[in-house]
């Protein structure tokens, strides 16, 4: 659906640490818009409730990261993830925009910036949801806004299940010193590209049981530094390759 500009410029309210809020023309905004910028809802997580919310430690931010969906969830840890994403932000604004004869509002789920300075708004829906003709034109206007303005815009629903479980494990190593940055820099140095992950760790243990050498393996995985066939699950026969 078209989005007639009149009435009401399209605009992006935007909400900071310091209690104050902006409301930027979407055709003027900027990612230095969202610097020490919050939520633009405050997530609880209270008994019974339907949606499955909380804050998650991002490796990328250095802080916490809301969701308020195990969906969402999914979305974070990939794009935490992603050496190629370098910011993260959670609602990251409300627009306004008259579309039809109303004006409309919405809240995207994320904004990922990239590190080449790329901007992508993400909303994360069910699939089974975006059959709902409401559903989906409530999605797609914010993506034509979002597209005129020269970012990038994603619906997510899902990825492939084993490639989630694969980085929902690695993700248990992706905070900095959990595994001590002497053994990881011995583990990559020692490391041949084409080698399979348990004859690894057995050569990297030497004496010691072969599980010992496997943390640092697996914070090379989640840094990126090693890769591997992730929409296999992770085990003994995995082949590790070196990245630059």
């Amino acid at each position: 659906m078209a989005v007639r500009r009149t009435g009401k410029v399209p605009t992006a309210s935007i909400r900071y640490d310091d209690t104050s809020a902006r409301e930027v023309p979407v055709q003027q905004l900027r990612l230095a818009d969202f610097a020490e910028s919050k939520p633009w809802r405050v997530v609880r997580s209270v008994r019974g409730m339907a949606h499955y919310s909380g804050k998650y430690a991002s490796a990328t931010t250095g802080g916490h990261v809301v969701y308020e969906s195990r969906l969402e969830l999914a979305r974070l840890l990939l794009a935490d993830f992603d050496p190629e994403v370098r910011e993260i932000f959670a609602q990251p604004c409300r627009l306004a925009a008259r579309v039809g004869d109303r004006v409309r509002h919405h809240v995207p789920d994320f904004l990922l910036v990239t590190r080449s300075g790329t901007a992508r708004m993400v909303n994360v829906k069910p699939a089974c949801r975006l059959q709902d003709p409401k559903i989906a034109e409530a999605l797609t206007w914010p993506g034509e806004l979002f597209r005129q303005h020269g970012w990038d815009y994603e619906i997510w629903s899902g990825a492939d299940r084993v490639v989630l479980e694969n980085v929902r494990f690695l993700a248990g190593y992706r905070r900095p010193g959990l595994v001590p940055e002497a053994e990881v820099e011995q583990a990559w140095q020692q490391v041949v590209d084409g080698e399979q992950l348990a004859l690894t760790e057995r050569r990297l243990a030497g004496g010691r049981p072969p599980e010992e050498a496997r943390p640092a393996l697996m914070a090379l995985l989640w840094s990126g530094r090693l890769t591997t066939d992730l929409s296999r699950l992770l085990s003994g026969e995995s082949v590790l390759r070196r990245c630059a």
